[in-house]
C-alpha cells in the first residue's frame, strides 16, 4: 500500500503545484484566510471529500469514518504582512502580504495527502482529520483557538503530525528532532515616559534613550548571568522608538521583544527577572514604567516514540540520505498546543534549491523554496496513516 500511495501522489504533483502558486499569488493574513478557505474547500469539494468548518477560516477534512478519528495532519493557511521581491511570474498580487514562510506550500502539499487518501478510504483503519489551519503568526494562534472550540472534544485524536520547510536543509532532505523541538514564546513591550526637555539641558528631564540603552543591556545579564548556561533561552530587543527631533529629549519611548525558552520553570522566573529589572531601572532613573508581557505559544514537545516511527517511515519510503537530525530550534509554532492533547511529531522539509549556494530564509522578502521539495512532503504525510495501525 505504501508504494501505491506514494505513485498516487506523484501523480498529483502537477496540481500539487498548481495549488501551491495559487496560494501563493493570493496570501492572506492570520485570521483573514477568506479567500484561501474558499479555495481549499472547492479542492475538497471537486474531490467529494467532507469537510467541516470552524473558527471562520478553519476547514477540517475528513476521511474515513468520521466516528473513529484517531489520527491528523496539520497545515497553517495564513501568510505575513510582508512585500515580495522574488520577481517570480506567480508572485504575491495582494501589496504587502507575502507567503514567506510556506504554509502556502504547508497547504498544497495537505490539499495532495487528503486526495490521495480519498482514493484508499475504504482501506483506512480509521478516521483522518486533515486541519487547514489559520493564524499560526498571531497570537493567540490557530491551534489555540481550534482546541478551545472544541477540536478533541469532537475528534478523539491521538496522534497528530505537521511539518515545516526549511530552507537550511537541501531540497526533499526531512530534519527530526525528539523531545523539545521548538521554545515557547512570549511578546514583551515596555512603556517608558518621564517630562521631557531641551537636548541641552538634560539636568531638567530623565533622559529616556539613555534609561532605555541601561535596561536594555541590563536585561541581558538575564541570558549571561540568571540563566542556567545548560538552558537554551534567548532574550531579543527587537524595536525602540522614541523622540522627534535632534534638540528634544523625548517623554515617552516605547520598545518590544521576545523572550523564547525550554523549560516552563525558566520561563516564569525569566520573566518576574525581567519585571524585577524593568522596575528597578526605571525607578532608579525617575521613569514610569509600563510593562507588558504577552504570553505566547508553549514549547513544542516532538513524542520520541512517535518521531522515531516517522523518520524510520521516511527512510523506508525514501533514502537514509533524506532523514537527518537536527538540533532545537528557538523558533515558535502554535502546533506546540496540540503537542499537549496528542502524541505528535512535527518535522521541517528541506527546501534548498540545490543550484543556489545561499538561499533566502524563512520571513524574507525573496524566500524562494524550492518546489522540487513538495511531492516528498505530500508522500510523507499521505504515507503515515498506513505506518500507524
Amino acid at each position: 500500500m505504501l508504494q501505491t500511495m506514494l505513485q498516487t501522489v506523484a501523480a498529483l504533483e502537477p496540481q500539487l503545484q498548481q495549488w501551491r502558486r495559487w496560494l501563493h499569488q493570493h496570501p492572506e493574513l492570520s485570521f483573514e484566510e477568506y479567500e484561501t478557505a474558499r479555495f481549499i474547500r472547492s479542492v475538497l469539494d471537486e474531490h467529494s471529500i467532507t469537510y467541516t468548518t470552524a473558527i471562520e477560516t478553519a476547514t477540517l477534512a475528513i476521511i474515513g469514518p468520521s466516528d473513529n478519528v484517531q489520527l491528523a495532519l496539520r497545515a497553517d493557511i495564513d501568510a505575513l504582512p510582508i512585500t515580495e521581491a522574488t520577481g517570480l511570474p506567480f508572485a504575491s498580487r495582494h501589496p504587502g502580504i507575502m507567503h514567506a514562510c510556506g504554509h502556502d506550500a504547508h497547504t498544497a502539499m495537505l490539499l495532495a495527502a487528503a486526495v490521495a487518501l480519498k482514493q484508499y478510504e475504504s482501506s483506512l483503519p480509521y478516521g483522518v482529520i486533515c486541519i487547514f489551519q489559520p493564524g499560526e503568526e498571531k497570537l493567540p494562534g490557530g491551534a489555540k483557538r481550534l482546541i478551545d472550540d472544541g477540536l478533541f472534544d469532537e475528534f478523539p485524536i491521538k496522534k497528530i503530525f505537521g511539518q515545516h520547510l526549511n530552507p537550511e536543509l537541501p531540497a526533499g532532505t526531512f530534519g527530526f528532532c525528539p523531545g523539545f523541538f521548538m521554545a515557547a514564546t512570549d511578546e514583551l513591550f515596555w512603556n517608558l515616559s518621564a517630562p521631557g526637555s531641551h537636548a541641552a539641558q538634560p539636568h531638567r528631564s530623565t533622559d529616556l534613550i539613555t534609561t532605555a540603552a541601561s535596561l536594555i543591556l541590563q536585561l541581558q545579564t538575564l541570558i549571561s548571568r540568571m540563566r542556567d548556561p545548560l538552558e537554551p533561552s534567548v532574550l531579543s530587543i527587537t524595536t525602540i522608538h522614541a523622540g522627534s527631533a535632534t534638540n528634544i529629549l523625548p517623554d515617552t519611548l516605547q520598545m518590544s521583544g521576545t523572550l523564547r525558552t525550554f523549560s516552563p520553570e525558566w520561563r516564569q522566573k525569566a520573566k518576574e527577572h525581567i519585571e524585577r529589572i524593568s522596575s528597578a531601572l526605571a525607578t532608579a532613573a525617575g521613569a514610569t514604567l509600563s510593562l507588558q508581557i504577552n504570553e505566547g505559544y508553549p514549547a513544542l514537545w516532538n513524542d520520541p516514540e512517535t518521531t522515531e516511527a516517522v523518520s524510520s517511515l521516511a527512510r523506508q519510503l525514501f533514502s537514509a540520505e533524506q532523514v537527518v537530525s537536527i538540533q532545537p530550534k528557538l523558533w515558535a509554532e502554535d502546533f506546540a498546543y496540540y503537542t499537549q492533547y496528542a502524541a505528535g511529531c512535527f518535522w521541517t522539509l528541506g527546501v534548498h534549491p540545490k543550484e543556489a549556494t545561499k538561499a533566502a530564509g524563512l520571513h524574507t522578502p525573496n524566500f524562494n523554496p524550492s518546489e522540487s521539495a513538495f511531492l516528498y512532503g505530500a508522500q510523507l504525510l499521505a504515507a503515515i496513516p498506513w505506518a500507524f495501525r
